[in-house]
Protein backbone atom coordinates (compact mmCIF):
# COMPACT_ATOMS: atom_id res chain seq x y z
CA UNK A 1 0.00 0.00 0.00
CA UNK A 2 1.34 3.47 -0.87
CA UNK A 3 1.50 6.32 1.42
CA UNK A 4 -0.95 8.36 -0.54
CA UNK A 5 -3.52 5.27 0.29
CA UNK A 6 -2.63 4.84 3.53
CA UNK A 7 -3.11 8.62 4.34
CA UNK A 8 -6.40 8.81 2.64
CA UNK A 9 -7.64 5.89 4.34
CA UNK A 10 -6.26 7.35 7.74
CA UNK A 11 -8.19 10.60 7.16
CA UNK A 12 -10.99 8.72 6.42
CA UNK A 13 -10.92 6.84 9.62
CA UNK A 14 -9.60 9.65 12.08
CA UNK A 15 -12.66 11.09 12.69
CA UNK A 16 -14.01 8.20 14.71
CA UNK A 17 -10.68 8.39 17.17
CA UNK A 18 -12.00 11.84 18.21
CA UNK A 19 -14.79 10.50 20.71
CA UNK A 20 -13.08 7.34 22.01
CA UNK A 21 -10.10 9.56 22.98
CA UNK A 22 -13.03 12.11 25.12
CA UNK A 23 -14.45 8.50 26.20
CA UNK A 24 -11.39 6.98 27.76
CA UNK A 25 -9.63 10.73 28.67
CA UNK A 26 -13.15 12.43 30.15
CA UNK A 27 -10.69 15.33 29.26
CA UNK A 28 -10.80 17.43 26.03
CA UNK A 29 -7.48 18.47 26.08
CA UNK A 30 -6.07 15.37 27.00
CA UNK A 31 -8.21 13.84 24.67
CA UNK A 32 -6.58 16.13 21.86
CA UNK A 33 -3.37 15.09 22.87
CA UNK A 34 -4.10 11.40 23.08
CA UNK A 35 -5.66 11.64 19.09
CA UNK A 36 -2.98 13.68 17.84
CA UNK A 37 0.03 10.81 19.07
CA UNK A 38 -2.60 8.78 17.96
CA UNK A 39 -2.19 9.53 14.49
CA UNK A 40 1.63 10.55 14.31
CA UNK A 41 2.40 6.53 16.07
CA UNK A 42 0.42 5.38 13.07
CA UNK A 43 1.87 7.56 10.46
CA UNK A 44 5.28 6.77 12.27
CA UNK A 45 4.08 2.41 11.96
CA UNK A 46 2.83 2.91 8.87
CA UNK A 47 5.24 -0.05 7.57
CA UNK A 48 3.46 -2.67 10.80
CA UNK A 49 -0.40 -2.14 8.91
CA UNK A 50 -0.83 -4.92 6.85
CA UNK A 51 -3.59 -4.55 4.00
CA UNK A 52 -6.44 -6.09 4.64
CA UNK A 53 -6.43 -5.13 7.94
CA UNK A 54 -9.14 -3.14 9.68
CA UNK A 55 -7.37 0.02 10.15
CA UNK A 56 -10.50 1.64 12.35
CA UNK A 57 -9.57 -1.38 15.10
CA UNK A 58 -5.89 -1.11 14.39
CA UNK A 59 -6.01 2.52 15.17
CA UNK A 60 -8.51 1.98 18.11
CA UNK A 61 -5.72 -0.49 19.38
CA UNK A 62 -2.83 2.09 19.36
CA UNK A 63 -4.79 5.20 20.65
CA UNK A 64 -5.69 2.45 23.68
CA UNK A 65 -2.52 1.20 24.48
CA UNK A 66 -0.95 4.58 24.05
CA UNK A 67 -3.71 5.54 26.99
CA UNK A 68 -2.73 2.45 28.92
CA UNK A 69 0.72 3.26 28.57
CA UNK A 70 0.63 6.72 29.81
CA UNK A 71 -1.77 5.59 32.89
CA UNK A 72 0.73 3.52 33.56
CA UNK A 73 3.62 6.07 33.70
CA UNK A 74 1.01 8.51 35.67
CA UNK A 75 0.44 5.79 38.70
CA UNK A 76 4.66 5.21 38.77
CA UNK A 77 5.15 8.53 39.63
CA UNK A 78 2.87 9.55 41.80
CA UNK A 79 4.19 9.63 45.45
CA UNK A 80 1.80 7.80 48.14
CA UNK A 81 1.99 10.08 51.59
CA UNK A 82 1.64 8.65 54.84
CA UNK A 83 -0.58 11.09 56.99
CA UNK A 84 -0.84 8.43 59.98
CA UNK A 85 0.28 9.64 63.39
CA UNK A 86 2.66 6.86 62.97
CA UNK A 87 5.08 9.26 60.36
CA UNK A 88 7.97 9.20 62.87
CA UNK A 89 8.45 5.28 62.07
CA UNK A 90 9.50 6.47 59.32
CA UNK A 91 13.03 7.82 60.50
CA UNK A 92 12.96 5.96 63.19
CA UNK A 93 16.87 4.59 62.62
CA UNK A 94 18.29 7.85 61.30
CA UNK A 95 19.51 9.90 64.17
CA UNK A 96 21.84 12.53 64.73
CA UNK A 97 24.43 13.67 66.90
CA UNK A 98 25.22 17.47 67.98
CA UNK A 99 28.65 18.50 67.83
CA UNK A 100 28.91 19.06 71.80
CA UNK A 101 32.52 21.03 71.09
CA UNK A 102 30.92 23.40 68.41
CA UNK A 103 27.66 23.71 70.83
CA UNK A 104 30.25 25.05 73.47
CA UNK A 105 32.20 27.15 71.76
CA UNK A 106 28.94 29.13 70.67
CA UNK A 107 28.38 29.49 73.96
CA UNK A 108 31.29 30.73 75.22
CA UNK A 109 31.25 33.43 72.58
CA UNK A 110 27.37 34.05 73.13
CA UNK A 111 28.28 34.49 77.36
CA UNK A 112 31.22 36.29 76.31
CA UNK A 113 29.29 39.03 73.65
CA UNK A 114 26.76 39.39 76.68
CA UNK A 115 29.43 39.65 79.36
CA UNK A 116 31.11 43.04 77.35
CA UNK A 117 27.01 44.34 76.43
CA UNK A 118 26.93 47.82 79.10
CA UNK A 119 25.26 47.14 81.93
CA UNK A 120 22.08 49.51 81.05
CA UNK A 121 21.16 46.85 78.44
CA UNK A 122 23.00 43.65 80.41
CA UNK A 123 20.66 43.92 83.05
CA UNK A 124 17.16 44.17 81.63
CA UNK A 125 18.15 41.56 78.68
CA UNK A 126 19.48 38.75 81.41
CA UNK A 127 16.28 39.24 83.20
CA UNK A 128 13.86 38.77 80.07
CA UNK A 129 16.39 36.02 78.81
CA UNK A 130 15.58 34.33 82.11
CA UNK A 131 11.63 34.89 81.74
CA UNK A 132 10.88 37.64 82.80
CA UNK A 133 7.91 39.86 81.56
CA UNK A 134 8.40 43.39 80.79
CA UNK A 135 6.42 44.76 83.03
CA UNK A 136 7.89 42.72 85.58
CA UNK A 137 11.57 43.74 84.45
CA UNK A 138 10.09 47.58 84.74
CA UNK A 139 9.05 46.87 87.88
CA UNK A 140 12.09 45.25 89.38
CA UNK A 141 14.44 48.33 87.78
CA UNK A 142 12.23 51.04 88.75
CA UNK A 143 12.20 51.76 84.96
CA UNK A 144 9.29 52.77 82.45
CA UNK A 145 8.15 49.82 80.63
CA UNK A 146 8.85 51.73 76.89
CA UNK A 147 12.66 52.27 78.18
CA UNK A 148 12.93 48.17 79.12
CA UNK A 149 11.89 47.28 75.80
CA UNK A 150 14.26 49.81 74.17
CA UNK A 151 17.08 48.64 75.87
CA UNK A 152 16.57 45.21 75.43
CA UNK A 153 16.33 46.05 71.51
CA UNK A 154 19.07 47.34 71.64
CA UNK A 155 20.58 44.53 73.49
CA UNK A 156 19.83 42.07 71.23
CA UNK A 157 20.97 44.68 68.37
CA UNK A 158 24.28 44.80 69.78
CA UNK A 159 24.30 40.99 70.12
CA UNK A 160 23.79 40.62 66.54
CA UNK A 161 26.34 43.18 65.26
CA UNK A 162 29.18 41.02 67.96
CA UNK A 163 28.15 37.53 66.91
CA UNK A 164 27.55 37.66 62.89
CA UNK A 165 28.40 34.24 62.16
CA UNK A 166 25.03 33.00 63.95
Amino acid sequence: MSTLEFNSMLIKNADFLKPFAINLTRDTEVANDLYQETLYKALANQEKYHTGTNLKAWLFTIMRNIFINDYRRKVKQKTILDSTPNDFLVNLKQATVQNAAESALELKEINKAIRQLPEIFKTPFLLYFDGYKYNEIAEMLHEPLGTVKSRIHFARKLLKEQISRF
